[in-house]
C-alpha cells in the first residue's frame, strides 16, 4: 500500500533512524521521509501520521514497542506540550552526538566544505537551571490538556509559555526547570496576586487585559531583574502589585515595569519605569563585568557563554598586535572579551541600544582599545570603513540565524583578513557562507558548543585562515 493511502493511519513497527531538524526524529518508509515527534533514534514504535508539508510527512508515536537504549524519562511534567524542550526524552550524551552530527552534516552535505580538524562538542556542565532569562505570558484562557474537563467556575487564568504553533494559547506552567527555581516563585506569586486581586489576565485575541508579560533575568553574581509588562495603564493597581513584589522578594535587584498596548509583545519601543533598585543587572565573565539592561541582548547561558568566548578568543590566536573587526557585535560582549589580547577592536552592530550598552561596558571596564559603530552590516562594512580603521588581521563574525548577507561575505573576500572566526547559531547558514569563503580560505577547525540542553539548537565556532 502506498504511503499516500496510509496518510492519517497508523504505521506499525517502525524503527526511528536519526534525530532530524527542529527537534524531530526521522525515519523512512519505502523511501518516504517521515519526521516523528519525540522519538529517539533506536526506538521501535507504531507511529500515527498527522500532517504533510510539501513532500515530507509528520507523525507521532502511537505506541512505543521497544524503547531506545538512549531513551530516558523526561524530568518536566510539561514535556510534550510546552514545546520548549523537545529532547528531554533523550539522554544527554546522545543529544550531544546528534548536535555534533548536525554541524558535520551541514558542512559536508549542505556546504560541501572540508574542515581539517573537528574538536569535540563542548557540553553544558548543567542541563537544568542553565538559563539566565525567561519570558512568560499571562492569558485569561489557559490551554486545556487533552480530554481535560473544566467546570464553568474554573479559573482559566494562566502564566506560562505559548503553545508551539498557537500564538493565542498559553500553557499554564507550574515549574520550569531551565532557570533557578526563584524565577518560578516570582511568576507564581504574580499569578496568585492577580487572581486574588481580580486583575484581568491578557486576552491575546481581543488585545485587552492588565497582566500581559513578565521577563525574569538572573546572573551568576546573584542578581535578579524582573520586568512586568502591563496591557493597560492603571497606576494604582500597578503600584500595589509592584510593592507586593518588592516586599516579598527583596532579592530582586532591578524591578521595572512598562505598558504595552501594541499588537506585538516586543518591548524595544516600550518605555520602561524603574520601580526599585537598578535598571540593570551585572554578569561577570573572567575579569569583564557586563551591565545588562532590560532591552539588552546577552547569551542566555552564562556558563556556556564563557566557554564560547574562550574558544573564539583561542581561535583568534591574538598576540597583542592584531587589528580585529567584530561583526554583528551586539552589546560588544566578544569585543570586550578579546580586547586585552588585541591592539585594537572595532565592533559593528545595527541596533543603537546595543552599541550604547557596548560603549558603557567598555567604559566601566576601563577598556580603551575598542571602538563601536552603529550601522547595517551590509552597508557599513565597506571600503571607506576599511580605509578609516585599517585592514583587519582577524575578523570575528557572529551573525543572526540567517547568516551573513552576500555583500558582507563579498567584502570579507575583498578585505582578505588573515583569519576569520565565524560564530554561528545556525550550522546550515554558516556552511552556506563557508562554501563561498572557501574561495580564499581553508577551514582549519571547528568546535560546537551546547548552549541549550534538551533542544536541537547548537552554537558553532569555526576558524578560517587565508590560503
Amino acid at each position: 500500500m502506498s504511503i499516500g493511502k496510509l496518510y492519517g493511519k497508523i504505521i506499525p513497527n517502525i524503527t526511528i533512524e536519526s534525530a532530524g531538524s527542529e527537534g524531530l526524529s526521522l525515519t523512512r518508509v519505502d523511501g518516504q521521509v517521515i519526521f516523528v515527534k519525540y522519538g529517539v533514534p533506536g526506538d521501535v514504535a507504531d507511529i500515527r501520521l498527522f500532517a504533510k508539508k510539501k513532500k515530507v510527512l509528520f507523525a507521532e508515536i502511537d505506541k512505543l514497542i521497544t524503547p531506545s537504549l538512549n531513551r530516558v524519562t523526561p524530568f518536566c511534567s510539561h514535556f510534550g506540550v510546552c514545546g520548549g524542550c523537545k529532547w528531554q526524552q533523550m539522554d544527554y550524551p546522545t543529544q550531544l552526538f546528534w548536535k555534533n552530527k548536525q554541524v558535520m552534516d551541514a558542512f559536508e552535505r549542505l556546504g560541501k566544505v572540508e574542515c581539517k580538524e573537528w574538536l569535540p562538542i563542548v557540553g553544558a556542565p548543567s542541563q537544568q537551571t542553565y538559563r539566565n532569562k525567561l519570558e512568560y505570558a499571562f492569558s485569561n484562557k489557559r490551554w486545556l490538556m487533552h480530554n481535560e474537563q473544566v467546570a464553568p467556575e474554573s479559573i482559566m487564568d494562566a502564566a506560562g509559555f505559548h503553545i508551539a504553533g498557537r500564538f493565542d494559547k498559553i500553557l499554564d506552567i507550574d515549574t520550569c526547570y531551565l532557570q533557578d527555581d526563584f524565577g518560578n516563585k516570582i511568576r507564581l506569586f504574580i499569578k496568585k496576586h492577580g487572581i486574588s486581586e481580580g486583575l484581568k489576565f491578557y486576552d491575546i485575541k481581543e488585545q485587552t487585559g492588565f497582566l500581559r508579560n513578565v521577563i525574569i533575568r538572573n546572573t551568576t553574581l546573584g542578581q535578579w531583574m524582573v520586568v512586568l509588562i502591563f496591557g493597560e495603564d492603571n497606576e494604582v493597581v500597578t503600584n500595589k502589585l509592584m510593592e507586593a513584589l518588592a516586599d516579598n522578594f527583596q532579592e530582586i535587584t532591578a524591578l521595572l515595569y512598562g505598558v504595552n498596548t501594541k499588537v506585538n509583545d516586543t518591548i524595544y519601543d516600550v518605555d520602561l519605569v524603574k520601580f526599585k533598585g537598578e535598571d540593570f543587572v551585572e554578569e561577570k565573565l573572567e575579569d569583564i563585568t557586563y551591565r545588562i539592561r532590560p532591552k539588552s541582548f546577552f547569551q542566555t547561558n552564562s556558563t556556556q557563554a564563557l566557554n564560547l568566548y574562550r574558544i573564539t578568543r583561542d581561535f583568534c590566536g591574538l598576540t597583542g598586535k592584531e587589528l580585529v573587526y567584530d561583526l554583528y557585535c551586539g552589546t560588544g560582549s566578544i569585543s570586550l572579551f578579546v580586547a586585552k589580547n588585541a591592539a585594537k577592536v572595532f565592533g559593528i552592530e545595527s541596533v543603537p541600544q546595543a552599541i550604547e550598552d557596548a560603549v558603557e561596558n567598555a567604559r566601566n571596564n576601563h577598556i580603551e582599545n575598542v571602538e563601536f559603530t552603529v550601522g547595517d552590516m551590509r552597508f557599513e562594512l565597506n571600503d571607506k570603513f576599511v580605509e578609516r580603521t585599517g585592514k583587519p588581521d582577524v575578523v570575528i563574525t557572529d551573525p543572526p540565524r540567517v547568516g551573513m548577507h552576500p555583500d558582507v561575505v563579498a567584502q570579507l573576500l575583498k578585505m582578505e583578513p588573515q583569519k576569520i572566526v565565524y560564530v554561528s547559531c545556525n550550522p546550515a547558514t554558516q556552511a552556506r557562507d563557508l562554501a563561498i569563503l572557501a574561495e580564499k580560505y581553508n577551514i582549519i577547525k571547528t568546535c560546537p558548543v551546547d548552549m541549550f540542553p534538551h533542544t536541537h539548537h547548537v552554537e558553532n565556532v569555526t576558524l578560517l585562515e587565508a590560503i
